[in-house]
């Protein structure tokens, strides 16, 4: 008998809020992947005012916007909070990119105005500073045995995001700022907790990623499943390369921060204080990076 195909169920928050630098290309790479594999695939959109049924969701998309749509999502969160934090506890897999991966942590403080509230399920902090991070960026990962990769991405942002205890970094920088542009650090991992600050999109030019994402999210809906039947991904690639490439002009600085990656000392120290206050929306528009 035939085995049924398999299904993973993807939930998109704020896809009208939270869609900046082509972001929705990550929800496009991951549905063709499963397709050509003949996986199965459903979406799930859930906007301002939308609570979904994060017990029945493997994959979680919550992507970078602009200030006042960060604002307008932090607000809304804290209606979705508790089933988010309990199906991340429950090993659903959640990529956070930019404004998503601050509003899974504990705040956003800018040099003006209140602190914008995240639901604190990172233990990251994020102080507003003042020169942005924009640049190609490259990034050293180690998810486990076996599973070390370069990731590629484009980066905007003002925020300086500090880790604490619980999480480690999703990688280790080879070029451009990545978290703080002070402890070589990019991105956060917490349990299937993937944040990072690459745009890009990050998945299609970084197809491992993508996989991974998908064969953990499977695993959370299926619990023993095999390795994924791996693609041809020509073009993925080239554009990988392509993008690496970017990144690692000038080649001195390259090779300097590569040797580096294996005697980085531990990441920066998170603030020893935190703003107190509600977030509310403010006037001020920086970008279109959400901070």
């Amino acid at each position: 008998m035939t085995a049924a195909p398999m299904t993973v169920r993807i939930c998109y928050l704020y896809p009208r809020l939270l869609s900046v630098a082509g972001d929705r290309g990550n929800l496009f790479a991951l549905m063709q992947r499963c397709a050509w594999r003949g996986i199965r695939y459903s979406v799930t959109e859930a906007d301002v005012g939308v609570v979904p049924d994060f017990a029945e969701t493997d994959l979680i998309l919550l992507h970078g916007g602009q200030d006042r749509e960060m604002t307008a999502a932090a607000q809304d969160l804290a209606a979705k909070s508790g089933a988010l934090r309990e199906a991340i506890e429950s090993d659903a897999v959640v990529l956070a990119v930019c404004a998503g991966y601050q509003l899974l942590g504990r705040y956003y403080a800018p040099p003006e105005g209140p602190p914008i509230h995240g639901i604190g399920v990172l233990d990251v902090v994020t102080e507003g500073g003042p020169k942005r991070f924009i640049g190609h960026v490259a990034v050293h990962c180690d998810l486990g045995p076996g599973s070390q990769h370069r990731l590629a991405g484009f980066e905007n942002h003002s925020g300086r995001t500090y880790l604490g205890g619980n999480v480690r970094p999703l990688g280790r920088v080879l070029a451009g700022a990545g978290n703080n542009g002070e402890d070589g650090t990019e991105g956060a991992r917490y349990r299937e907790v993937y944040a990072t600050y690459l745009h890009g999109p990050v998945l299609p030019k970084n197809p491992w990623l993508a996989d991974h994402l998908l064969s953990r999210a499977l695993a959370h809906h299926y619990q023993d499943v095999s390795p994924l039947a791996p693609l041809t991904d020509r073009a993925e690639v080239q554009a990988h390369g392509a993008a690496l490439r970017l990144a690692r002009r000038p080649a001195g600085r390259w090779r300097a921060a590569a040797a580096a990656v294996s005697r980085i000392g531990p990441p920066a120290r998170m603030p020893a204080t935190r703003p107190a206050g509600n977030a509310r929306t403010t006037d001020k528009v920086t970008g279109w990076t959400s901070r």
